[in-house]
């Protein structure tokens, strides 16, 4: 039997090792006789800086013992999450088909080619390879590749962030993402960290690792291919491209939350879409070691080099004009930088990046303000809108993909906009601005609110060198795709809307986890290839 033991605390500088032979003693000293041990989750606790602790769980695997020894020893009962797989009976015409290969259309991918249903996937972007390419550049040119960029390709958006692998949903799915993750690349730490991240240099192999392994194993992934229509026929779903016109029994579709002309398609086609409430802000920057400091004390310095690079998460509610709204932080980078994510030509998006190492000059995350429907006009599209409004707005104020930035303390208190100890790290560069110009006055009045409010929290948060850019756009999809408990469209049978982009996820482990979910449906119902 398994056995999980919880809340080990030590001192960062303790070795690891120490927790798992505390673990293996107290079972011992219940009378349970132990075969292995080892350390299946590690967080750190900074509440009392001058008291930092490592905090570790620790799985034990123990012949089988009674409820009374199990209490003694202050250890739980542990079961494995696993996903159940079970196949259909019905059977099919044709193939099935999954739109977009990001973390939803990828696991989706995983799951059906592995159990033998061998899908057509349709990916408008180019591979790893070739879209890194397009992105370098991209960032030295200026010229944009409107289906290959950070937004557009193998991996999706999440393959140029941080690899961020945190997510608040509880389902089975989640773990088996983890797991494979691991397989195909993945740093193992990603299986025990409470705060899993892979970051952009690594994850790039591991998108190429899972490519590689769904072709070898029959999957048609067609690259350079973007769907321009799906409709119903004939007990199943056709999807157009520019070159071909096919007809599948069902399609799953996970094409992200930037394919605007996805929605405008569905829209068009009488598909179900409803608004939803998404966020718009900025990037603030701040030098990663004094967010360090702030976050760990003072003995910081004495334990750096057991902690990884600190992490915030902040969020404020307020009433503005009698509408309860929220400012808070997003998507954060230690050690990484700013970059422009535009997908549109004409358009500045800003996202953040680390590498696996986070060990860049400065930290990152977005400062992102509620945007609800009643904020914006009937059409089911206005969000959309709303958010290219702003983005066209950030173009034209330099005529380029550079970013408007300013000081906080110029965006607090009218200071100078002079950019001294942190500087901005947004490529391909930055125009100082005030963010009043391009960004909504709601939205401004909401992170000026929020500045001050997350000071209180984090010492030197809002330090006048501070820097902004924006805008912060693509935190999440401003229209959900309606879909019922069977997990298809309310309008399209055969049509399976998934991810973050059909707004059900939000971060590659919930959209993983979706498409994951959204595959077991279909298998359940259609009989495999074999």
């Amino acid at each position: 039997m398994k056995l999980i033991l919880r809340q080990i605390a030590l001192a960062p500088d303790v070795p690891r090792q120490y927790a798992a032979d505390i673990a293996k003693k107290k079972l011992t000293s219940a009378g349970i006789k132990v075969n292995g041990v080892r350390i299946c989750r590690i967080s750190y606790d900074s509440r009392k800086k001058k008291d930092l602790k490592a905090v570790y769980s620790v799985l034990a695997d123990c012949e089988k013992a009674d409820i009374r020894s199990i209490n003694k020893s202050g250890a739980e009962i542990f079961t494995e999450p696993e996903i159940d797989i079970s196949y259909g009976s019905k059977e099919r015409n044709g193939k099935i088909a999954v739109i977009g290969f990001g973390p939803a259309g990828i696991f989706a991918s995983l799951i059906l080619t592995e159990n033998g249903y061998n899908p057509v996937i349709y990916e408008r972007g180019k591979s790893v390879s070739e879209r890194s390419d397009d992105i370098e550049n991209f960032l030295k040119s200026g010229v944009l590749d409107p289906e290959s960029n950070i937004q557009f390709g193998a991996g999706g958006a999440g393959t140029f962030s941080d690899g961020k692998l945190i997510t608040r949903i509880n389902d089975n799915a989640c773990n088996y993402v983890l797991k494979r993750f691991r397989e195909f690349g993945a740093p193992e730490e990603i299986l025990y960290s409470a705060r899993p991240h892979i970051g952009t240099d690594l994850l790039k192999t591991v998108i190429e690792n899972i490519t590689k392994h769904l072709i070898s194993l029959g999957a048609d992934i067609r690259f350079n291919t973007k769907v321009t229509d799906i409709k119903e026929k004939d007990n199943g779903v056709v999807i157009k491209t520019a070159s071909e016109t096919e007809l599948y029994d069902a399609a799953i579709l996970a094409t992200g939350h930037s394919a605007r002309d996805v929605y405008k398609m569905l829209y068009i086609n009488d598909i179900a879409l409803e608004k939803k409430p998404f966020s718009v802000g900025c990037r603030i920057e701040h030098l990663r070691e004094d967010i360090d400091v702030s976050m760990y004390g003072p003995d910081y310095y004495k334990y750096a080099e057991y902690l990884p690079h600190a992490e915030y998460n902040i969020s404020h509610r307020m009433t503005d004009n009698g509408i309860s709204r929220g400012v808070y932080s997003f998507c954060m980078c230690p050690g990484g930088k700013v970059i422009c994510s535009s997908s549109e030509a004409g358009g500045v998006v800003t996202n953040g990046m680390s590498y696996h190492s986070r060990n860049g000059k400065n930290s990152n995350s977005a400062l992102a303000v509620s945007v609800l429907p009643e904020d914006l006009p009937d059409d089911v599209l206005s969000g959309v809108e709303f958010q290219r409004s702003i983005e066209q707005k950030a173009y034209a104020y330099s005529n380029s993909y550079n970013a408007p930035c300013q000081t906080v303390g110029s965006f607090l208190n009218n200071n100078k906009n002079e950019f001294k100890t942190v500087l901005p790290s947004y490529e391909p560069g930055v125009v100082k601005a005030d963010l009043r110009s391009i960004l909504p006055g709601f939205v401004t009045d909401c992170l000026k609110t929020g500045l001050y409010e997350f000071e209180k929290k984090i010492k030197g948060f809002s330090s006048f060198d501070a820097v902004l850019t924006a805008p912060e756009t693509r935190t999440s999809a401003p229209v959900r795709i309606l879909r019922n408990a069977e997990r298809h469209s309310d309008s399209l049978k055969y049509l399976y809307p998934c991810g973050e982009g059909a707004g059900y996820a939000g971060g590659i482990t919930s959209a993983a986890a979706d498409g994951i979910n959204t595959a077991l449906k279909i298998m359940s119902i259609y009989k495999p290839d074999k």
